[in-house]
């Protein structure tokens, strides 16, 4: 399982020009899950997301998690993180989750982060052209991988 966190202003996400979901201070993430990600992915990626301390503290280090900052996130579906470029110059997704169980995942990632206390989690939809657009503060973003904390990867 991935995402690719970025500490954000705000972001919103629109699908034929309306805005169907957004957030002010907090994260940006881009999901995807993998073939072979288990339920355990989903908590474990929840957990390490609503604590991950970038956000600054009175001294401005970052030391601060999104739940000390009372922040919001706005979560997006994103298969093309499993792309495989090993080989040629067109991305291959043969390792992206197959669509139906990937939604699913989805759907419980974003209530395991309500349930670890983030009050604000707005989505887009699943599968649909999106165009995201955010103010990435600092700018900081990184990258949260199961594969690696599990050791498969």
């Amino acid at each position: 399982m991935k995402a690719v966190v970025q500490r954000v202003k705000n972001a919103d996400v629109k699908i034929d020009g309306a805005v169907v979901g957004s957030c002010d201070t907090g994260y940006m993430v881009l999901y995807c899950a993998v073939e072979g990600d288990t339920q355990q992915d989903i908590d474990l990626l929840a957990r390490k997301l609503v604590n991950l301390r970038v956000f600054e503290d009175e001294n401005g280090k970052m030391n601060k998690s999104i739940l000390d900052v009372n922040g919001e996130i706005l979560c997006i579906s994103q298969f093309t993180l499993a792309a495989d470029t090993k080989k040629g110059n067109r991305p291959s997704f043969i390792n992206a989750m197959e669509p139906v169980t990937a939604e699913n995942y989805y759907n419980e990632f974003c209530v395991a982060l309500k349930s670890y206390g983030v009050k604000n989690v707005q989505t887009g939809e699943f599968g649909a052209d999106m165009q995201v657009s955010l103010v990435n503060d600092g700018p900081v973003t990184i990258i949260l991988d199961t594969d690696i904390w599990n050791k498969k990867g």
